[in-house]
């Protein structure tokens, strides 16, 4: 019992750490977020249109070949990244958090939600560009594109973002929590009297 409500403190110290981070980090993270999905969508397109632009709270889409007075779509950024703070929770419920090991699972951890990340904002774009700006969406995407965007984009916000930190935590977690570190010696034991 005294275990878990260990956890449960370290959970929720994480969680506020992590809160503390997303808060701070935000929006220098957003930029660079949609300075590396402008690059891809654009890697892509001939000739190459897009534009993202950070702004607080949403990135904004804009193409070369829009005229002018055309409205730019925004994006909410928030939406995208904040399971960064569940992450960051997860892996404060392991004890030794400190250990190099874990720093180190810690940051491949980070780096694939950026990978995640950065994945959903291309989803995201050509989910817009696939169906919300009527006959041009027409005109550029066929019925198997705006499928298969809007479906990935939805995906990401209905389930993925939610799913992503634990998928990443699992494999990293590695052992060392209070509750492996007691089954591990429950089993010892069992096997040790097993051997006698």
């Amino acid at each position: 019992m005294r275990a878990a409500v260990r956890v449960g403190w370290r959970i929720l110290g994480g969680f506020l750490a992590g809160l503390a981070l997303w808060l701070a980090l935000s929006r220098p993270y957003e930029r660079v977020l949609a300075m590396g999905a402008e690059f891809l969508i654009r890697a892509f397109e001939s000739p190459a249109t897009t534009r993202l632009e950070a702004r607080p709270g949403e990135f904004v889409v804009t193409r070369s070949d829009w005229p002018p007075a055309s409205p730019s779509p925004g994006l909410p950024a928030d939406d995208l990244h904040f399971n960064f703070v569940l992450l960051v929770a997860l892996f404060a419920a392991g004890d030794k958090i400190w250990r190099s090991g874990r720093v180190a699972a810690f940051g491949v951890a980070c780096g694939v939600l950026f990978l995640v990340h950065l994945t959903a904002l291309v989803f995201e774009v050509h989910a817009v560009y696939a169906t919300r700006l009527g006959a041009w969406s027409q005109t550029h995407y066929g019925p198997v594109a705006r499928n298969f965007w809007a479906a990935g984009y939805h995906f990401y916000v209905i389930a993925g973002r939610f799913a992503a930190p634990f998928a990443i935590w699992w494999p990293l977690r590695g052992e060392g929590s209070e509750g492996e570190t007691r089954g591990a010696g429950w089993r010892r034991r069992r096997n040790a009297r097993k051997n006698r």
